[in-house]
Parts: structure tokens; C-alpha cells; sequence
């Protein structure tokens, strides 16, 4: 490099340097978490049945009326949220819409990161236990277009419930290189998801503005502006939060864990107004590699270094939420390589230890097992079937349920499953939502009650 361009990339870099001085001198940022509001769980009813009993009375049959009150019954539910076929499909999140539905977000495309990939989503009316029709909320064409800049590629999407009461959307842009050059664009919506404004690109460093991906649910501060969980993937790996406006600008980036920790995709965990637990995925090297753990005692102005935690992690994303009572409820890969399994767990004790409440997929005792065809395809119309109840009465869908999947299932001649990247909502009737990848090919939601919670928590069956 000749004198010039030394001199010339040393401006460039003071340049930049005094950019972000002079915006970092502009911000004031609060600490301090915002509780969310407790949900309404309504206490559930017994249920009294009558039934006609013939009985013997005075050497005559009688016939009497005989009311029997039945304890209720938690309830969980299963479903194929995404509806695409012969497409891969991954990477959900979950938004509760104020009419009580909940509206999901994934990407589908040929595969992961081709130009074909678009932002998809639909929405789970309750009431109905039903999943409405997929629809595409925006691709690579339509962000290039409105961003006037070139797109490769877009993914994870997140969506959240903004301080004004509208839907912002944030999801990965890729100009350049694989999806450690990503950066982060957000769109709007006034109208529960039905429209989207055009995207808007976040400006996350003042130095070129690559390497910053989402994956996990935003919590709000006190004040009311957001923080958005984030992380960096260009030559080192860690874990960051965005501090957003209101208006959902940019006012401050904080690095949770040091450059080289392995700490991706945080998930935010708040306990109180001055205490939070992050954790993370694994990216790095260990015999024996666990999720990354850190916190905060004042409200997120510092962080703790990351420690290990007990929870098994393969380099896989995890979910994990706060519940009233304060205990902790996660959903992650249960095994230290591969995806093959998911588990969901409670712990009563801050993540010390973890009680498994329900192995939602399991099918890890099949790896290495040379399985035919015939055997492989069995195994997936099974799990399509206790996917969706619904599929029984309609063979023509779960045939393309299971056509679709096999081409990932079987790729390579093999028989390997792959269950990921879970994201975990409770919505304001105190109902819990998962939504993860169901072996490459669709979105798959679960949803208990408290109820149910109770009853496993409890011991029951």
C-alpha cells in the first residue's frame, strides 16, 4: 500500500471514528427494564355432566338423573403454520395481534439464502384452531427496490409490538458475501400485519454497517424505547443489543460478550426492572459445548461475562421466556451435536437445573441407522400425522406434507432430521406459543394453556 492510500484510509478511518463520537455524543440512554403486563388467565371451570343411571329402587328399575363434575383438562395443540409446499422454510417468530390471534414470520425459499427467498407469514386464530392462508410480507426484489441498494439475500424476521401500538417487522439484508455481512431492515404496519410500509435500513456502526443479525423477541426500558437482541458474525462471534427509539431509529449498541466468545443470538430474559439473564447459542469449540449465559443487576447499563450454562447446545438457537411466577420456561436442542430432538424445560432455580416438561420432537436414537426409503417415508408421514390432526381427513395434503419434506429428509440418500430454531411468546390469556423448523421444509406451531403447565408441573400425564 503506497503512501497516499495510507494516508487516505487513515482520513477514512478518523472520519468514521469522529461520526461516531459526534452521534454518541448526541444520545441519552435510559436503563431499565419495562415489565410486561401479567397475562389474564381466567381460572378454568369444572365441568359437570349429567348422565341417565338406571338404579333398583324398592324391587323397581328406576331411571335417575346423575350429575358427575369433571376436572378440567389442560389442553396443547399442534399445527403446520407455514402451508408452502416443496420449498425450505425456516427460521418463525410470533407476535400476538390485539384481537387475541397470533401472526407468524418466517423465510421460504429453493434453499437458505438463495435470491428466490421472501419473508412469509400467517396468522392462528384461536377460536377457530386455525391457521389462515401464507402470504408473502416482502423478498429480495421488493427490499432492493426500496432500499435502492443491491440485496442478495433476506432472513429472520422478527417481529414485535411497537411503543405506539403498530407492528414493526426487523429482518436480515445481505448486500454482500454470506450472512456475516448482513445488516438489518425494519418495516412497519398499521394494520396488524395485513400491510407493510418499505423497509428501512438500520445504521448500526458508522463503519460500513455489516455484521448485524436478529433472531430473538426486543424488550422495552422504562422509558419506552426498545432493545433488540442481536449479534455479529464477521470474523469473530458475539453477542450485542441495539437501543432503539421509539421511532425505532438507532440511538446506541452495546456489546454483550467480547469478540471471539462463540455468543450467538441472544435471548433476553427480564426478571424484574433491574435484573435480566441472556442467553445465547454456542458458536464455539468445546467437547462438550453448553449455552452461554450473562446478566445484569442494573437494569442492562452493564453485563456480566458470558459463563457456561448447564443447558446442552449444539450450536443451535434456543427460545426461552420469563413467566409470572418467575420461573423460567426454554425450548432448545437437547444434545450437544445435531438437531435431531427438542425439548421443552422449566427451572425453578434461575437456570441452575432444568426439568423437561415435554420432548416435543425426538427422533436422535435414528442417527447413523441405515434406513430405506420406504422406511424414511414411513417415519415422516408419522410425524406429519402428530403434527396435524387435520391431515387424517385430507390425504392429497399430507402426501405433499410428506413429499416436501423427504426432499430434505432424504437429501444425500440418508434419513436425518432437523428440528430448530424455536421461538417462544405467551400471549395476554397466558397461553404459550412455539413455533420452530420442522425438518428444513415448514414452520411448525405448538400451544398449551396454563392449565396444562400446571398439570405436567405437577406430574401429570
Amino acid at each position: 500500500m503506497g503512501k497516499y492510500q495510507r494516508l487516505a484510509l487513515l482520513a477514512f478511518v478518523l472520519t468514521a471514528f469522529s461520526m461516531a463520537l459526534f452521534k454518541a455524543s448526541g444520545w441519552q440512554v435510559s436503563y431499565g427494564f419495562r415489565m410486561p403486563p401479567a397475562p389474564e388467565v381466567k381460572a378454568a371451570q369444572k365441568t359437570v355432566i349429567v348422565k341417565q343411571v338406571v338404579v333398583r329402587k324398592k324391587g323397581r328399575r328406576q331411571t335417575v338423573r346423575v350429575a358427575e363434575t369433571v376436572a378440567p383438562q389442560g389442553r396443547l395443540d399442534s399445527h403446520f403454520a407455514s402451508s408452502r409446499f416443496n420449498a425450505q422454510t425456516h427460521a418463525a417468530s410470533l407476535v400476538e395481534l390485539k384481537d387475541g390471534r397470533v401472526r407468524a414470520f418466517w423465510f421460504s425459499g429453493s434453499r437458505e439464502g438463495a435470491s428466490d427467498v421472501t419473508i412469509n407469514s400467517a396468522v392462528f386464530d384461536p377460536t377457530k384452531d386455525l391457521w389462515g392462508d401464507e402470504q408473502v410480507v416482502t423478498g429480495r426484489g421488493d427490499t432492493q427496490r426500496d432500499l435502492h441498494r443491491y440485496i442478495a439475500k433476506v432472513g429472520n424476521p422478527v417481529a414485535t409490538r411497537a411503543p405506539d401500538g403498530s407492528l414493526w417487522m426487523f429482518y436480515v439484508t445481505v448486500s454482500l458475501g454470506g450472512w456475516a455481512g448482513s445488516s438489518i431492515s425494519m418495516m412497519t404496519s398499521n394494520d396488524e400485519g395485513e400491510s407493510w410500509s418499505a423497509p428501512r435500513r438500520l445504521i448500526t456502526s458508522p463503519f460500513m454497517n455489516i455484521s448485524t443479525l436478529v433472531k430473538a423477541p426486543p424488550v422495552f426500558y422504562s422509558d419506552g424505547t426498545l432493545g433488540l437482541p442481536v449479534y455479529h458474525e464477521f470474523i469473530s462471534k458475539y453477542a450485542e443489543m441495539l437501543h432503539l427509539d421509539k421511532a425505532g431509529k438507532v440511538i446506541d449498541k452495546q456489546r454483550l460478550a467480547s469478540g471471539g466468545q462463540g455468543t450467538l443470538q441472544p435471548v433476553v430474559m427480564v426478571r424484574n426492572e433491574k435484573e435480566a439473564t441472556v442467553l445465547t447459542r454456542y458458536a464455539g469449540k468445546d467437547e462438550a459445548p453448553r449455552a452461554m449465559s450473562m446478566t445484569t443487576e442494573d437494569g442492562g447499563r452493564r453485563w456480566s461475562k458470558p459463563a457456561k450454562s448447564v443447558m446442552k447446545n449444539s450450536n443451535a438457537a434456543l427460545a426461552a421466556l420469563v413467566l409470572p411466577d418467575g420461573k423460567w420456561l426454554a425450548v432448545f436442542n437437547d444434545q450437544e451435536h445435531g438437531r435431531e430432538n427438542l425439548s421443552l424445560q422449566i427451572s425453578g432455580d434461575g437456570g441452575a437445573t432444568w426439568e423437561e416438561l415435554r420432548r416435543l420432537e425426538e427422533m436422535s436414537r435414528l442417527r447413523g441407522a441405515n434406513l430405506d426409503e420406504t422406511e424414511c417415508t414411513g417415519l415422516v408421514e408419522g410425524l406429519a400425522r402428530s403434527t396435524d390432526a387435520k391431515l387424517e381427513a385430507d390425504s392429497q395434503r399430507l402426501g405433499g406434507y410428506v413429499e416436501s419434506a423427504k426432499r430434505w429428509v432424504r437429501a444425500n440418500g440418508g434419513c436425518h432430521f432437523e428440528f430448530s430454531y424455536p421461538y417462544m411468546i405467551q400471549t395476554h390469556n397466558g397461553d404459550i406459543h412455539v413455533a420452530y423448523t420442522w425438518n428444513r421444509t415448514f414452520i411448525k406451531h405448538v400451544v398449551f394453556d396454563s392449565l396444562w403447565l400446571q398439570q405436567r408441573l405437577k406430574g401429570g400425564k
